[in-house]
């Protein structure tokens, strides 16, 4: 082939990605639909799982710890492997890889097995995850990118509602391993879809990896999830949590260090001198803090104080998903007429509404009042997401869409993991001192699994019997929904506070020409700030319009 053939070539593949690329979408929202399936559906399967296998609450921790945990470590470098070696790959590896660790953990029969396989699909997870976002930014053009990004931050926000409800009706009529098989015929689809559907890309400029960078991104990330998992557990203060907080700090203060003075950073630190991707990065992490939190919260209040079943636990936190789906697509319009600051600092404000109007929950509340909190949290969070997603994007040339999207990935991941360490520890800390002076008469290990969570009490109580046992259940309920009430009033504080920084610090466009025009709409000139991206790029092929990323005038040769 020579030089003067290979455009044309390029063009029909370009031209074929571009008729196919709505197709391409929904490959990639299923894909990113099963991620987020995956860490959310576990919570309403916890009571099964400790019944069925003996779990001890330490490894309940572990199996849901080991999944973020993994997910988040690993994002940084999988976003890298994926610009360098090509999206496509890592994406079609990610899936393989999901689809395995559900099939072990299906057939687990022993804790330490689901753990081991929840790691692994928590690294398929991350290997999925930035090459979503990436391939979407690279095959869709400035004119309906915001679009699909509004679509695929949708079906992120549903997906945390999707999860629990699939988990609940399995559970209430086969045994725990179906909670993971359901996963099997959307992953096969996606795996198989993509093959013929998702265009292959990379960087176009072929960029040198990072080994210390992933390395030390890895120990700093994931040694700030752990911290922040186990400390509900075994304490903000306790020597595990600190040493882990400390090599945290340690080495996420190196990673900056080293990606400040590397030539080719896997993570331009620079970008956080945007307020666009400042701002974004870490209002999407209160948001999926919220989410994630009240999410942990509330399924417990739902199945244990208020005594329905998962699936009905599960039913009740579906109007999220709905409302999400109606509002995100929406949110470009709003931004073009408000602002992207006004409209993303309304969502802020909504989220904190939610979140104070749950501080009215009681032991005996009616379920359809928690779902009356959720439409202003569901609200703000769709309201929030697609905005702050741009924002990300917008600031991170489109040659790293993968190191952008993996941030924008680990901002959520992170987010997830505070949420329910935060809240979670608020509330247990709170329950824990409250109960301890109604099991002063009890063995020591009953008295240790009742102040050691709610299930725990209720296990307790059914043990004993008995006016003692109904004693010790109302005043675990009582403590557990005091505990809830502290932790929602300190989130909503945090959302209110962080609204009203998003109000005077996010742009109100996100680039510097072009603003958000409607659902349909765009960033207009988007490739000054990196959301338009470069035409999508295919190994070993060449594109009419390269010779201004080679920058030397000449098309490239063959």
């Amino acid at each position: 082939m020579t030089a003067t053939d290979r455009p044309t070539d390029a063009h029909a593949i370009a031209d074929e990605v571009h008729r196919r690329r709505w197709w391409t979408l929904a490959v990639l929202c299923l894909s990113l639909l099963i991620v987020f399936v995956g860490n959310s559906s576990l919570n309403v399967a916890i009571p099964t799982l400790s019944r069925e296998l003996g779990a001890t609450e330490s490894q309940l921790q572990w199996m849901i710890a080991a999944y973020s945990l993994v997910f988040a470590g690993l994002l940084f470098t999988t976003g890298a492997l994926g610009d360098r070696f090509g999206r496509k790959g890592a994406l079609q590896a990610g899936l393989a890889l999901f689809l395995l660790a559900c099939v072990g953990a299906s057939q687990a029969d022993a804790m330490w097995q689901l753990i081991a396989a929840r790691a692994v699909m928590g690294l398929g997870a991350a290997l999925i995850m930035p090459s979503t976002l990436s391939i979407l930014v690279n095959v869709f053009p400035p004119e309906e990118r915001t679009k699909a990004i509004a679509i695929w931050a949708s079906v992120t926000g549903a997906a945390g509602a999707i999860g629990p409800v699939a988990s609940g009706l399995l559970i209430d009529h086969f045994w725990y391993g179906a909670v993971f098989l359901i996963n099997v015929p959307f992953v096969l689809t996606a795996l198989v879809a993509g093959v013929f559907l998702v265009p292959k890309s990379r960087d176009p400029e072929h960029g040198v990896l990072d080994p210390p960078g992933a390395v030390l991104s890895i120990i700093g990330v994931g040694s700030l999830v752990y911290a922040l998992i186990e400390a509900p557990d075994r304490g903000w203060g306790s020597p595990i949590t600190l040493l882990a907080l400390g090599v945290a700090a340690v080495a996420l203060s190196l990673f900056v260090w080293w990606e400040l003075r590397v030539d080719e950073p896997m993570l331009d630190i620079r970008f956080f001198r945007n307020p666009a991707f400042a701002t974004g990065t870490s209002g999407m992490m209160l948001v999926f803090m919220a989410m994630y939190g009240v999410g942990f919260l509330m399924t417990q209040y739902l199945q244990t104080v208020l005594g329905y079943t998962a699936l009905g636990t599960s039913l009740r936190l579906l109007p999220m998903a709905p409302i999400m789906l109606v509002v995100a697509p929406l949110t470009p319009r709003l931004s073009e007429r408000f602002g992207a600051n006004r409209t993303v600092g309304a969502g802020m404000l909504l989220i904190g509404t939610g979140l104070l109007m749950m501080r009215g929950t009681q032991v005996d509340s009616s379920a359809l009042y928690v779902v009356v909190c959720l439409v202003p949290m569901s609200t703000g969070m769709a309201l929030s997401m697609s905005p702050m997603t741009a924002a990300i994007m917008s600031a991170v040339p489109p040659r790293r869409a993968g190191a952008g999207s993996a941030m924008n990935d680990a901002t959520r991941e992170l987010g997830a993991a505070l949420g329910i360490a935060v809240m979670g520890s608020i509330a247990a800390s709170q329950y824990s001192s409250a109960v301890e002076g109604l099991t002063g008469d009890l063995p020591a290990a009953s008295a240790e699994a009742a102040r050691s969570s709610i299930a725990g009490a209720v296990r307790v109580a059914g043990e004993i019997g008995g006016a003692a046992g109904d004693a010790l259940r109302a005043g675990a309920n009582q403590a557990f929904v005091d505990g809830v009430h502290v932790s929602v009033t300190i989130g909503a504080v945090l959302a209110v506070g962080a609204g009203l920084l998003v109000w005077r610090s996010l742009p109100r466009r996100l680039a510097h020409e072009g603003a958000m025009h409607g659902t349909a709409g765009a960033l207009e000139e988007a490739a000054e700030l990196g959301i338009a991206g470069v035409p999508p790029v295919f190994p070993d092929e060449a594109f009419v319009g390269d010779d201004a990323l080679r920058g030397d005038g000449e098309l490239p040769r063959a």
